[in-house]
């Protein structure tokens, strides 16, 4: 087992756990390399008898603060919307399929800010663990285009339609308690505790016989990485068509200065 993937640290724990921390500090902001080591990591883990259980966890004051649009051009930062047409898979996405095509059970420890394709990451996990500085938002609306990702899919899977729509349409941010309430959450713990409380876990799923653990979750994940697929392949259509808009750009100028979006619907 290497040691890195990229920007991925990777660390063998005792009982079958293998920790994968992104190593972006101190915003873990992603791009296509870093999902595309992710997805190279995880095949890897799949085929590694030593792994029963990932742990994803971030260096840094947040998890992953989604793409970094605060450059100078107002421009992603690193191959994000990467698309030549609408008719293109954005190749970051392919990536993200990769990941829901795994095997071995994932959780998220989600310290800090998961915003946008950071939050499309945590609900790639399993289970994710929240606490008190967490803070989720699929804030795609703000920025003048919608969501990726496949959180179309995987957000209304695990909390349902309304709560889910209430975050899209919104743009709104929720914190570590409420995302306990609706459900994106499974553990909620103190900030220092939230590595050792998703190795807990990792660690009590890991303790199991690693045929059944993968057959389980292939049954019940059974059709997710098709989902995701068809999911990605809306999201990309319609975020390069919109990301041509001038309401997009407002919409980054906008969350760069910390203001409202002056939209014009053109």
């Amino acid at each position: 087992m290497k040691e890195r993937y990229g920007d991925i640290k990777v660390t063998q724990f005792p009982g079958f756990v293998v920790q994968c921390e992104i190593d972006r500090p101190p915003n873990n902001f992603f791009d296509l390399d870093l999902i595309r080591d992710m997805a190279d990591c995880f095949d890897e883990l799949d085929e590694n008898s030593n792994c029963r259980a990932i742990v994803l966890c971030s260096n840094g004051k947040h998890f992953c603060a989604g793409a970094n649009f605060g450059t100078a051009d107002h421009k992603a930062e690193g191959d994000v919307l990467a698309a030549e047409s609408a008719e293109q898979r954005n190749p970051i996405y392919q990536e993200a399929v990769r990941l829901f095509g795994n095997k071995k059970p994932v959780i998220a420890a989600v310290q800090g800010a998961a915003v946008g394709g950071g939050l499309g990451v945590a609900m790639m996990a399993d289970f994710r663990v929240v606490c008190e500085n967490t803070r989720m938002t699929a804030n795609f609306v703000k920025l003048g285009f919608t969501p990726g990702f496949g959180l179309t899919h995987t957000l209304p899977r695990a909390i349902g339609v309304q709560k889910s729509h209430q975050l899209f349409y919104t743009g709104r941010r929720i914190n570590g308690e409420t995302a306990f309430q609706w459900g994106v959450g499974d553990i909620y713990c103190g900030a220092n505790e939230i590595r050792d409380k998703s190795l807990e876990l990792a660690s009590e799923i890991a303790e199991n016989a690693p045929l059944a653990l993968i057959s389980l979750r292939e049954q019940l994940r059974s059709g997710l990485q098709d989902a995701v697929q068809n999911a990605t392949d809306i999201e990309g259509k319609e975020q390069f068509r919109l990301t041509q808009t001038k309401d997009h750009f407002e919409g980054i100028k906008a969350v760069s200065e910390k203001r409202v979006g002056n939209f014009i619907g053109k």
